[in-house]
């Protein structure tokens, strides 16, 4: 019971852009998320440009061109939910176009737009969370790379081992208390911009 309490909680919480033409469907969907406690704009026909505020979109999808729809939507990256009047090979392609995460039929009735509008809320978190740690696995796995060239760097340039060029890379980003990552990045910049300018770093040389 708690958990259904929390949904609903977050639901209200939203901001919810109708895109549909205020007819019956239109009056009765907008007039429906309100009572839910949810704050809703609407507007017909598509506009061209998204409020910046909103975080889920309920749309129509029959006759849009979805593919212009698709570059405002990416923009906000909100939750999608398609209104269709009926299936064809058009609305199936709106619907993976715009990536929506929950479809409701026409004629709309209440029953169904709340479990429709948690699904799709739901589903968008998801994604979100997941292209997270997507990001935080590629920055993870970037920082390595950089910090692997730039041990190769540092071991090159003062004639040392790899371990060694290793340690003095930790210790340098410890005391200029920034990762290692990016200090690796300064190194294989000035690296590049030396060899550009043809004056590529030498080995440093021992002591006579």
């Amino acid at each position: 019971m708690a958990g259904g309490h929390r949904i609903l909680d977050e639901l209200r919480r939203a901001q919810v852009l109708v895109l549909h033409p205020q007819d019956e469907d239109g009056t009765l969907l907008a007039g429906h998320l309100r009572r839910l406690g949810c704050e809703v704009k609407s507007a017909w026909p598509i506009p061209p440009t998204l409020p910046l505020e909103v975080d889920t979109i309920f749309v129509l999808i029959d006759d849009v061109p979805s593919e212009r729809l698709a570059a405002l939507i990416e923009e906000r990256n909100p939750a999608v939910i398609a209104v269709a009047t009926y299936e064809s090979p058009i609305s199936l392609k709106a619907i993976s176009d715009l990536n929506a995460h929950g479809v409701l039929n026409k004629p709309l009735r209440p029953l169904g737009i709340l479990t429709q509008f948690a699904l799709a809320r739901y589903r968008h978190g998801y994604e979100v969370r997941l292209a997270g740690k997507v990001q935080k696995l590629e920055d993870t796995l970037k920082g390595r790379r950089l910090v692997e060239r730039g041990v190769k760097l540092l071991a090159q340039m003062r004639s040392i081992d790899e371990e060694s060029a290793y340690r003095t890379l930790r210790d340098q980003a410890t005391a200029r208390r920034c990762t290692m990552a990016s200090l690796a990045e300064m190194i294989i910049a000035a690296h590049e911009t030396t060899q550009s300018l043809g004056l590529g770093i030498a080995p440093a040389r021992g002591d006579d």
